[in-house]
C-alpha cells in the first residue's frame, strides 16, 4: 500500500509499505480522509522542532472500520465511520499524573514522532477512536484540527461575558473562533487574507479585523472602547503576533498561545505586571473530541468553505510544496484516499 513519507525538510516521497495486521484490542481503518496540518508545513519547511524524519505524515483522519480485533468491544463495527485522536503519551510525566497527558513530556503525535495516517491502512488502538453515523469522512479529519483551537478557548475559560480576539484564522484559529462564538462570546477574527475573514464571518463573528487594511490597535480600541479584548488567542505563531496579543489584551485579560514562534521574542515585561495579564500556553486537546463532534454534527461550522484543495496521495506532495511556496490562500487541504 502507497504512503506519503516526510523525508527530509523540502522532500516528500510516496513510498509502498507493508499493511498493518491489528492486535486484538486494535481495529483496522480503511483511510478515507487525511488533512494537512500546519505542523505538517512547518515541518516541511524545517521549522518544527518536533518533527522526525523520515515519517509518515498524517494525523488528521476520516476512515471507516475494515476489521476489529477480538479484545475490541462490540459497539465498534466494520463499517462505522471514525476519527482518531492521534497523541501518545507516557503516562509517568508530571503533566500526565496531574491529568493533563495533552502536555506529556514525552508526547508522539502521529505523524510527527511516529508513523501518521497517510496512508491506505492503519491499526488503532480502539481507546482512541469517535465515531460519527452523522458527519462524512471530510468533517470526520476536521474534528483534530478544531479541537486545538477548542482547547484553547477552554484554557482562556472563554465565556459569554467576554470580547475574544483570535489572531490567525488558519485552521486551529478558526476552531478557537467557532469555540468562542459557540460559548456566546463576542468574537473579533483577525487575519491578513479577506477570504479568511469571510470564513470567519460564516462561522458567526462579529467583527473581522484585516491588519494589511486597518491599524491593528485602533480597530480594537474602536470595537473595545479603548479597553482592549479580555481575551486574546494567539494562533499565528510569529514575534509579532505574540507582542501584539500581550500589548492589546485588556488590562486583567487572558493570552492563549497556540502558535509556535519561529524565533525568539522579545517583550517589555512591565506590561504583564502592570495589567496583571495571564499568559496561557496551549497544547493538542484534553476531551474536546465529543464536543467538536457535537458541534459539526449541528452543522454551524462552514465545512466547505474551509477545504481548499482535495488531492490525490500521488498529488499531495506538490500540494504541500505548493502551500509552502504560497500559504496566503490556503485553509485546509485534504488527501482523498478514495479517488
Amino acid at each position: 500500500m502507497k504512503a506519503l513519507f516526510l523525508m527530509e525538510p523540502g522532500k516528500t516521497e510516496v513510498r509502498t509499505v507493508e499493511p498493518m495486521i491489528p492486535n486484538p484490542d486494535e481495529v483496522l481503518l480503511r483511510i478515507g480522509m487525511v488533512g494537512f496540518c500546519g505542523g505538517d508545513l512547518n515541518g516541511f519547511r524545517g521549522l518544527f522542532e518536533l518533527q522526525e524524519y523520515p515519517n509518515i505524515l498524517g494525523h488528521e483522519v476520516g476512515a471507516t472500520i475494515e476489521q476489529v480485533g477480538s479484545a475490541v468491544p462490540a459497539e465498534f463495527k466494520p463499517g462505522m465511520r471514525v476519527t482518531v485522536y492521534p497523541y501518545l503519551n507516557c503516562g509517568t510525566c508530571i503533566s500526565c499524573r496531574k491529568g493533563r497527558p495533552n502536555a506529556c513530556q514525552d508526547n508522539k503525535t502521529m505523524g510527527v514522532r511516529r508513523p501518521g495516517a497517510m496512508t491506505d491502512y492503519i491499526s488503532i488502538h480502539w481507546k482512541n477512536l469517535f465515531a460519527s453515523d452523522k458527519l462524512s469522512l471530510r468533517e470526520l479529519a476536521l474534528v483534530e484540527p478544531l479541537t486545538v483551537g477548542f482547547h484553547a478557548a477552554a484554557r482562556g475559560r472563554v465565556s459569554e461575558k467576554d470580547t475574544v480576539a483570535v489572531i490567525g484564522c488558519g485552521i486551529v484559529g478558526l476552531g478557537a473562533l467557532a469555540a468562542s462564538v459557540n460559548r456566546g462570546a463576542r468574537v473579533i477574527a483577525i487575519d491578513i487574507a479577506d477570504s479568511k475573514m469571510e470564513i470567519a464571518q460564516k462561522i458567526g463573528v462579529a467583527h473581522t479585523i484585516n491588519t494589511t487594511k486597518v491599524d491593528l490597535h485602533q480597530a480594537l480600541a474602536d470595537i473595545t472602547d479603548g479597553d482592549g479584548p479580555d481575551v486574546i488567542i494567539e494562533a499565528v505563531g510569529s514575534p509579532q503576533t505574540y507582542r501584539a496579543a500581550v500589548e492589546e489584551v485588556a488590562y486583567t485579560g487572558r493570552v492563549v498561545c497556540i502558535g509556535y514562534a519561529k524565533k525568539p521574542v522579545e517583550f517589555n515585561t512591565g506590561i504583564f505586571v502592570r495589567k496583571e495579564i495571564e499568559i496561557l500556553g496551549s497544547r493538542n486537546c484534553l476531551g474536546e473530541f465529543p464536543e467538536v463532534i457535537s458541534y459539526l454534527e449541528s452543522g454551524k461550522f462552514p465545512v466547505d468553505a474551509v477545504i481548499s484543495k482535495v488531492v490525490t496521495i500521488d498529488e499531495a506532495g506538490a500540494a504541500l510544496a505548493a502551500w509552502s511556496d504560497n500559504p496566503g490562500p490556503i485553509t485546509k487541504i485534504m488527501v482523498d484516499f478514495e479517488r
